[in-house]
C-alpha cells in the first residue's frame, strides 16, 4: 500500500511538472530587428503590475506575459509608443510607467524615498547624540569617583 502510494505520489508530481512546463509562452515573431528593439524598449519602460518593482521584460508572471502580448498586438496595429503607454496608463494607471512623470498624484512616488532617507538621517544623528551624551556622563561620573 505504501509503494503505491509514492507511486501516485511520483506520477502526479511527474503531471503537474508536465503541465508548467506546457504553459511557457510562446515566443513573439518578430518582422524586423527593429520592431524587436522597440518591443523590448517598450517592456523595459513599463512596471509588471504583480511582481516586486520588475519590468514586463524581467516578469515571468502570467498577467506580465499578457501585458507584452497587448503590447505586440498594438505595435502590429501599427499603434504608436505614445499611443501604447497612453493604453496603458488609462488602463492601470500611472503605476504601470517604471518612471512615471512628476505629477501631483505621483508626487508620493518621487518623495517618499527621499522623505525616508531624510527621516533615517535625523533617527542616527538622534542616537548618535544621545549615545555621545551618554558617554559624556559616563566619563563625568567615573571623573567624580576617582576624586573621591
Amino acid at each position: 500500500m505504501n509503494r503505491m502510494l509514492t507511486h501516485a505520489g511520483a506520477l502526479l508530481a511527474a503531471l503537474l511538472l508536465a503541465t508548467t512546463t506546457m504553459a511557457t509562452e510562446e515566443p513573439l515573431q518578430f518582422d524586423s530587428p527593429e520592431q524587436e528593439a522597440r518591443f523590448n524598449d517598450l517592456a523595459s519602460e513599463l512596471r509588471c503590475l504583480v511582481c516586486q518593482n520588475q519590468t514586463l521584460s524581467d516578469s515571468d508572471a502570467p498577467l506580465a506575459q499578457d501585458l507584452r502580448s497587448e503590447i505586440f498586438a498594438m505595435m502590429a496595429q501599427g499603434k504608436s509608443d505614445d499611443e501604447i503607454k497612453a493604453f496603458m496608463v488609462e488602463r492601470y494607471g500611472d503605476f504601470v510607467l517604471y518612471r512615471p512623470p512628476l505629477q501631483t498624484n505621483t508626487l508620493v512616488l518621487w518623495l517618499a524615498p527621499l522623505l525616508l532617507l531624510a527621516v533615517g538621517g535625523l533617527v542616527t544623528a538622534r542616537a548618535v547624540r544621545r549615545r555621545a551624551a551618554q558617554l559624556e556622563a559616563e566619563e563625568v561620573a567615573e571623573d567624580s569617583e576617582g576624586q573621591a
